[in-house]
């Protein structure tokens, strides 16, 4: 089975790692719980069964860490990953926590999981790095992209039973494409507005909304005071008859958005925590969401404000 590896956990993704390990290694494979793992997701101690070879098997410490990410087309080249001008990425954070587990004579050999596609030459540069950086010998680094983790999944079927890796499972994901649409069409027609705003005539009050969804007082004042004189110019927008087919886009993912909210919202969730995860996901998602951030986020509270996204109650007299 193929998995659409960004829409897992990295939870999931992890579980799964783990699990691959346990027939490249052995059932020895050991697991780390959730939290600050000081530079591993696994271990295994003694002779590997097949890493990185059958006849020539690794012997010692094996570290194995997970790293995913719910971009897509994701690349270990990305300059998110490992960039040479600063530490702030993926690879650069990780850096120091492999060398102390090295140093500390914690690890003999290291393998690197990602869900991200790993070119030749991705490959060679990667594992220099970590070489030089952690005085580990090449031969004792191994990287894995998707298209071994595909391979290894075809050989070792079992891996993902043992993981119990459920898509159904997996966290509030959805699909930047409709809305880049239509902020990209925003983007180019929106100037600046006057005109005075006010909610749509059947709709709960603001405060009650606000209430249903348990969104933070402040948090809904900061974002009506941020994004609320945009939300006449969209609705004009959407509403002219030219913009029929942006509006299509809009309605599709509006639909996406709300029944992916329903789905996997937790009751004790705070629609704060909504917002900020969606923004975060489609920056990540998305070059064109990404360069318009600030539209992209008045147009999701659009969706709010419109009673498009959360709950309602029947209609109110205001």
């Amino acid at each position: 089975m193929k998995y659409a590896y960004e829409d897992l956990s990295p939870e999931q993704f992890e579980t799964l790692v783990v699990a691959i390990c346990q027939f490249l290694l052995g059932t020895g494979v050991q697991g780390f719980a959730a939290g600050p793992d000081g530079g591993r997701d696994a271990k295994f101690i003694g002779t590997a069964e097949l890493l990185p070879s059958k006849a020539e098997p690794w012997r010692g410490t094996v570290i194995v860490q997970a790293k995913h990410t719910n971009g897509y087309n994701k690349t270990f080249s990305d300059s998110d990953f490992h960039s040479d001008e600063g530490a702030e990425t993926v690879l650069g954070k990780e850096l120091p926590r492999i060398k102390r587990l090295r140093d500390s004579g914690n690890l003999d050999h290291y393998v690197l999981f990602s869900n991200r596609r790993l070119t030749g030459n991705g490959e060679s540069k990667v594992r220099g790095v970590i070489s030089a950086a952690c005085s580990i010998e090449l031969g004792s680094i191994m990287l894995c992209g998707v298209e071994q983790l595909e391979l290894w999944l075809k050989r070792f079927p079992d891996a993902a039973r043992i993981a119990d890796v459920d898509p159904v499972d997996s966290p509030l994901l959805v699909s930047p494409d409709e809305l880049a649409e239509v902020v990209e069409h925003l983007a180019l027609h929106l100037e600046d507005d006057k005109s005075e705003v006010s909610p749509p005539a059947d709709r709960v009050t603001y405060a009650r909304k606000n209430e249903i969804n348990k969104m933070t007082t402040e948090y809904a004042k900061e974002l009506r005071r941020r994004y609320l004189k945009e939300t006449a110019q969209i609705k004009r927008f959407l509403a002219a008859p030219e913009n029929d087919s942006v509006l299509v886009r809009y309605q599709l993912a509006v639909e996406e958005f709300q029944l992916k909210v329903i789905a996997k919202r937790r009751s004790d969730q705070p629609f704060d925590n909504v917002f900020n995860y969606l923004f975060d996901l489609l920056f990540e998602r998305d070059t064109i969401l990404r360069a318009n951030k600030r539209l992209t986020r008045a147009l999701i509270f659009y969706m709010y404000w419109n009673c498009d996204l959360g709950q309602s109650d029947d209609v109110e007299t205001r």
